[in-house]
């Protein structure tokens, strides 16, 4: 049988829809809050999605409808906008969300096996120990490493953060298997010579997966050794 030694999950769409239901609102509200007419709908955040961060996408947006914001004004806006947003997002927004089927199980399982779990992400790593805690909180703490926007841009071409955290994990690449939910989360995985299973969702379906080890719905019909069967490599048995 195919050893699994460790889980790489991304976080936004993979361990739950964030998007959607928690960094769509919160950003709306923090627009709302400080007095922009600015309201994105579900259709305009995800045509956003490709563009790394809410910061970012904020800037973006306030660039086009008050053009003519000074650089310094528009770089106090977004960091006043970011920082309200993360804000709402933890203490707001992320309580009411909830895992996407069979994560909970799968972890649950690798704990029980003493396979090892790590977190990469593109969120702030304040924002994923805030879900860990309100959804995994018996195994949050075994999340480790967790790396987060502060520890480099995940989508890099050399993908150093996957290479960090393989480096931390000290396990085989063959036997260390990453989910994800998107193109550019498996391709950073991918250039980093890892296994991938992608577990797309509404808004990432029909995206390039050409290399992925597995694509799937949703994590509920499997179990940790039909995942090593089907995505390890053979020479990992």
């Amino acid at each position: 049988m195919t050893t699994l030694q460790a889980l790489i999950f991304d976080v936004d769409g993979t361990l739950a829809d964030t998007e959607q239901h928690g960094h769509l609102p919160a950003c709306n509200d923090a627009f709302a809050q400080l007095g922009y007419s600015i309201h994105w709908s579900w259709d305009e955040f995800k045509a956003m999605l490709p563009v790394q961060g809410n910061a970012l996408r904020m800037r973006q947006t306030l660039e086009k409808r008050r053009p003519a914001m000074s650089p310094e004004a528009l770089d106090h806006a977004v960091a006043e906008l970011a920082q309200l947003k993360k804000r709402l997002y933890i203490e707001k927004y992320l309580p009411r969300l909830r895992l996407r089927p069979g994560v909970k199980r799968l972890i649950t399982s690798a704990v029980d096996r003493g396979i090892r779990l790590a977190i990469v992400s593109s969120s702030y790593e304040a924002q994923i120990a805030a879900l860990l805690q309100y959804r995994l909180s018996d195994v949050a703490g075994l999340f480790k490493p967790l790396l987060g926007k502060e520890s480099g841009r995940k989508t890099a071409p050399e993908s150093p953060v996957y290479r960090r955290c393989l480096a931390e994990l000290g396990t085989d690449p063959a036997q260390t298997l990453v989910i994800e939910d998107s193109a550019v989360g498996f391709k950073a995985a991918h250039r980093a010579g890892l296994p991938c299973a992608v577990i797309y969702n509404d808004y990432t379906f029909g995206e390039d997966f050409a290399g992925a080890a597995l694509v799937a719905r949703s994590l509920e019909p499997f179990t940790l050794d039909q995942l090593a069967a089907l995505c390890l490599p053979a020479e990992a048995a």
